[in-house]
């Protein structure tokens, strides 16, 4: 059966392993795909942008090329090559960026969006911020986007994530996306990027604040995201992860919705192992196929998540000075020092990987794991990204290669203060959340 074709129908799980088979790249076509997300207010007011608000800036950035996208007569995204604009619950702007093979790429395509963006922001007089959870508005007053989807997500999520609502509408994050070349490969990097969600929280933490107060937190997004339905990190991640394992915990999650004669169904109660077997009665009994699985995969929140390629989801959002370099950082290890870095992370036990997890988003670089500070860790791994993007020696115009984009952890790790330290710092002292909001 050729999986390749999104419109066959799925007829047992041998299926989908399948599907995740044909995701194995070439070492030579290995490349990264970054989206992040960023929070827009009216400059004036410091409201959250509405949808109409969006709706503008989507109009003014079809002069840069962008092509509209509509859902039920609503213009929802924006697609320009194979990059993709799109919005999160609370109007959170996202980019799903292309696939390239290096940083440098990767930092141009973000770099040319945000300028876009930023054109758009200052005709319409609005202003964007760099940060991983609102610090100002209440959840209930967060305008939503007109999307069916989020309206059954925010009428189920709750069930079973109290802060689930908060992570829709309140949050937003940075996704790298990297390339397998084999089940062995995938195996040795989902582990590796599994152990160091402790360790991205805690580097990355940048949301500090809530309703204009600090949360105690370095990344409230990171505790939110604990207490959010189908989120988290479960201890089977932990426990050398292979396809079919995949697959099972993928299948025996239950459905959020499916999507019939473009349509999107409440499909909750079920689970895609039902869907797979025939017993989703609004369907008569219909299954699925290989896209009606994209979409449930899509509905799985975890810090890392496979698709067809593997997502770590576990950073919280920074402006553009620092947005390379986690990137970068999962580039040189996963790509480039592997073996050196999974040789570390194979001395840790999985609960004290767990209970660094829980701890982090509090006690951020000062966490411990396997008698060391994840500052200490930290270091040891920044120094192995550094060497595996070195031994890439993929460079500019300039000459400099890829390790150029490290400098924002190295001063974070130098100097001990995380972005959410020095916003807290910042707050304290002026009282003020101005110094947040992207420079324009």
């Amino acid at each position: 059966m050729n999986m390749k074709n999104s419109s066959n129908e799925i007829t047992s799980k041998n299926d989908i392993i399948n599907y995740f088979q044909d995701g194995c790249k070439k070492v030579n076509q290995l490349n990264i795909g970054v989206e992040h997300e960023k929070f827009i207010f009216q400059k004036k007011s410091n409201q959250r942008a509405n949808f109409q608000t969006i709706s503008k800036i989507f109009d003014y950035l079809t002069k840069f090329g962008w092509k509209p996208i509509k859902e039920v007569d609503n213009i929802i995204a924006l697609s320009r090559d194979e990059q993709k604009i799109s919005l999160e619950p609370g109007n959170q702007i996202e980019l799903s960026g292309a696939k390239y093979n290096s940083i440098h790429l990767t930092c141009n395509e973000s770099y040319k969006f945000l300028s876009e963006l930023n054109q758009a922001c200052k005709i319409l007089n609005l202003k964007m911020m760099s940060i991983s959870y609102d610090p100002i508005s209440l959840l209930k007053d967060v305008p939503k986007t007109p999307k069916p989807r989020y309206k059954i997500m925010t009428e189920e999520m709750p069930k079973n994530g109290k802060l689930s609502l908060e992570m829709m509408y309140q949050t937003c994050g940075t996704q790298i996306n990297l390339d397998y070349t084999s089940e062995k490969n995938f195996i040795k990097k989902f582990k590796l990027s599994s152990f160091l969600v402790p360790l991205s929280v805690a580097i990355f933490a940048n949301s500090p604040i809530k309703e204009n107060k600090s949360t105690g937190y370095f990344s409230y997004r990171s505790k939110v995201w604990q207490h959010t339905s189908r989120a988290g990190l479960p201890r089977i991640f932990l426990e050398e992860m292979d396809f079919e394992k995949y697959t099972d915990m993928a299948i025996n999650m239950p459905l959020l919705f499916i999507l019939k004669d473009t349509k999107y169904v409440n499909a909750t109660g079920n689970t895609f192992k039902d869907f797979m077997e025939g017993k989703i009665d609004i369907l008569k009994n219909k299954k699925p196929t290989i896209q009606d699985f994209k979409n449930h995969l899509s509905t799985i929140f975890t810090e890392i998540r496979l698709k067809q390629y593997i997502e770590i989801r576990s950073l919280d959002t920074c402006e553009w000075d620092c947005h390379c370099g986690g990137p970068a950082f999962y580039m040189g290890l996963l790509y480039a020092n592997l073996d050196e870095a999974l040789e570390i992370v194979n001395k840790w036990s999985i609960t004290d990987v767990l209970n660094a997890y829980a701890k982090a988003p509090k006690d951020g670089l000062n966490t411990v794991i396997h008698s060391k500070t994840l500052l200490e860790w930290g270091k040891i791994f920044l120094q192995l990204s550094k060497e595996g993007l070195q031994k890439r020696s993929i460079k500019n115009k300039g000459g400099s290669d890829e390790s150029i984009f490290l400098r924002s952890i190295e001063n974070i790790l130098n100097n001990n203060e995380t972005k959410a330290e020095n916003s807290i710092k910042k707050f304290e002292k002026g009282n003020s959340l101005e110094f947040l909001y992207d420079k324009t």
